[in-house]
């Protein structure tokens, strides 16, 4: 094949390269096959409700709670895990746009010089040659894969599928170090009702000491009661001990998801734990398809579809077109001078002939990944399905037991009072006195634990619909 040959025919195999489909299964997504809405929500009363829902990404705003919101704010730009997971995202893009330039050719350059002497005892030695031959020369060449058969699509279609679910897999962490730090931080605000519970308890019991200890000195009590209402102060010193250990725990690990290993937090009470924000009626199922990591599995089964299609291209040869131009001269002056120009074009093709089924176990192998991929997508939305209802129960129960807790309290302030009186009054021992303390305590504690469950079962919600929602007239 001459060259005028080769000329006329490279534009078209590159119009062949540029029209021909792309071999493998093109991506079509699968049905969820999830029901319409979450039967554990309120039911819709407007449709257009229930089939449109706002989400909200900075769901913690919610919780109209501006330590929080500051907190998660630098967890989002301080977190370890994250910027490990920016810099993920980064280096996806960046082999992305590696695979996106095989659709150019790569040109380089090329110069050398070199001085070659020939030896005078070979047989193909001829005596008017010179003894050393001087060769200059400079040029451009380029190999240039066309892409008939859509390998090299499939290859950029793959990695752009996989750069997307690097960002997902980023956003996944983005919300659970959100979540984690509102976890925590409710936490930290439950310890403060704690310790302020308890350091009133210390307060009570302090005082009860003192009453007991002038009725034994006045000879109207026994020294036994003055050793129990000891014992019970001890006890109630001891609990707002390790409350405080604990509340500094859930302040150290704040310090961490922040990247702040100096934060401090100020105390706060009861008042300060955020409000309850209420999901919306007709929560649609299709909602956690948006969460991060639903659409991370799906990227990544799109990728594992393409690679169907690169791998099935092995089955068809591959089309290279080389060419080159230059100059070529024994000295430096002439290098660019007339006659010295140099130049190639050629057209190759590389066919598998017999490779003993290693092209078909190529394509098996991503059948099978693709395979793989389709279920972790399917699992993705079922657990993804499964822990919205379980926040959604537990939500409802928690706000049922958070009722019937402050029903407690109330009754247990109630008997102690009375038992107060009745001990004052002679009428009872000073255990039923510490029997009604006891009571009390332990329903305070339970009433705030039911409240930080059910705010800590709302932060679960979010993070199980991939966010929240926005509140009436937020835009």
């Amino acid at each position: 094949m001459n060259s005028q040959t080769l000329i006329r025919l490279t534009p078209l195999a590159l119009a062949f390269a540029l029209s021909g489909c792309a071999i493998g299964p093109d991506y079509l997504r699968p049905a969820s096959l999830l029901p319409a809405v979450f039967s554990e929500a309120k039911p819709a009363e407007n449709v257009a409700v229930a089939n449109n829902p706002a989400i909200n990404p900075a769901w913690w705003t919610l919780f109209n709670d501006a330590i929080l919101n500051d907190l998660v704010d630098q967890a989002l730009t301080g977190n370890a895990s994250l910027r490990q997971a920016i810099a993920r995202v980064e280096q996806a893009d960046a082999v992305a746009r590696e695979a996106g330039a095989s659709f150019f050719p790569q040109i380089d350059g090329s110069a050398g010089i070199s001085n070659t002497k020939a030896s005078t005892k070979t047989a193909t030695y001829i005596a008017t040659q010179p003894q050393i031959r001087r060769a200059r020369s400079a040029g451009l060449s380029t190999s240039f894969e066309l892409d008939v058969w859509g390998r090299i699509r499939r290859t950029n279609e793959a990695a752009r599928a996989s750069i997307l679910a690097t960002q997902y897999s980023r956003d996944s962490i983005r919300l659970s170090v959100a979540g984690l730090v509102a976890d925590t931080y409710l936490a930290l605000r439950a310890y403060d009702a704690q310790l302020a519970v308890t350091t009133e308890t210390v307060k009570t019991r302090e005082e009860g000491l003192k009453l007991v200890k002038t009725r034994v000195d006045a000879g109207l009590a026994s020294p036994l009661d003055s050793y129990q209402a000891e014992g019970s102060l001890a006890a109630a010193q001891a609990q707002l001990a390790e409350q405080r250990r604990q509340r500094s725990l859930a302040e150290h690990q704040l310090a961490l998801l922040t990247g702040n290993p100096g934060l401090k937090i100020a105390a706060g009470d009861l008042k300060q734990l955020p409000l309850l924000p209420e999901p919306p009626a007709g929560l649609p199922s299709d909602l956690i398809e948006g969460r991060p990591d639903v659409r991370q599995a799906e990227q990544e089964l799109i990728a594992a579809n393409a690679n169907i299609g690169v791998a099935k291209a092995g089955y068809f040869p591959k089309f290279t077109l080389t060419g080159s131009l230059g100059s070529e001269s024994k000295t430096l002056s002439d290098l660019f001078s007339a006659g010295s120009n140099t130049w190639s074009l050629g057209l190759a093709a590389l066919m598998p002939v017999l490779d003993f089924g290693r092209t078909s176990a190529r394509v098996d192998q991503a059948k099978a990944i693709n395979q793989q991929s389709l279920v972790a997508w399917q699992n993705s939305l079922q657990t993804a399905y499964k822990e919205v209802r379980d926040a959604l129960v537990s939500l409802r129960e928690y706000g049922e037991e958070e009722k019937s807790q402050g029903i407690r309290v109330d009754r247990a302030e109630k008997a102690m009072g009375i038992s107060r009186l009745r001990y004052e009054a002679g009428h009872a021992g000073y255990l039923e006195v510490l029997d009604a303390q006891r009571t009390l305590n332990e329903a305070q504690l339970s009433a705030i634990n039911a409240r930080q469950a059910r705010l800590s079962t709302s932060v679960d919600l979010f993070k199980a619909l991939g966010g929240g929602w926005k509140a009436d007239g937020q835009s």
